[in-house]
């Protein structure tokens, strides 16, 4: 955990300096802060960030203007801070890029919880880095659990991280249906609430990377009323 980089990113300086001393005191020791969007894309260019804690309104630019520019140069897991919330700023959220939100005013100790939850199942650790990489081979993509990469048609794909884990879940669970609840417990943990949409719009995330048409599902299917299930692909 101490090793994890964080990036923390807010023009309430109070607000970072608070979070930055509740994440020292849990462990946390290479924690890095912006607060601008400029400040944020330089540090992302300097350094390898982990997770990154994101604040919704920015003097420069908003954090949902911010997000798609994030992930052009990292999968790292996205936390939005918002004082927003209405289902159209989560969804936005999600849509854009973003892993999980907290809404002002919160409790320091909740984002705590939520990245020790995101660090609990997230696959790919230091002691994973040595073993061999199991792939999951599903004809049209490959997801390599151990390095964290997905490859569509044999080219890397750039994959956010609770969009690889949901998949991962996914892949290791082939052909079965699997019901929103399970997928909420398996891969964002009852820590804190998670709605349904939060599933929907992560399964529209994962076939916009691994189906032709996302409309029109092929590989990761709706079962009307049960959840959904990720078969292989038929061969022609």
């Amino acid at each position: 955990m101490e090793m994890k980089k964080i990036l923390l990113v807010d023009d309430e300086r109070s607000i970072v300096k608070m979070l930055e001393t509740v994440l020292r005191k849990e462990g946390f020791t290479k924690i890095y802060t912006a607060y601008t969007a400029k400040e944020a894309l330089h540090i992302l260019k300097e350094h390898a960030i982990d997770i990154i804690v994101l604040d919704v309104m920015l003097p420069d630019e908003s954090g949902f203007d911010l997000c798609p520019k994030i992930r052009q140069l990292t999968n790292a897991y996205i936390l939005f801070l918002t004082a927003k919330v209405s289902d159209l700023d989560v969804l936005t959220g999600f849509a854009i890029g973003g892993d999980d939100y907290v809404t002002k005013p919160f409790n320091p100790l909740e984002i705590v919880a939520r990245l020790k939850a995101y660090l609990r199942r997230n696959p790919i650790d230091e002691q994973q880095a040595n073993k061999p990489s199991h792939n999951y081979d599903f004809g049209r993509f490959t997801l390599h659990s151990n390095s964290g990469e997905l490859f569509v048609n044999g080219r890397l794909t750039p994959c956010p991280a609770q969009v690889y884990m949901l998949l991962l879940y996914f892949c290791k669970h082939p052909n079965q249906i699997l019901s929103k609840n399970e997928l909420l417990e398996a891969v964002w943990g009852f820590d804190h609430y998670v709605d349904d949409n939060t599933v929907a719009v992560h399964i529209r995330r994962i076939r916009e990377r691994i189906e032709t048409d996302p409309s029109k599902p092929e590989l990761l299917l709706t079962v009307r009323g049960l959840g959904y299930k990720l078969v292989k692909e038929k061969k022609q």
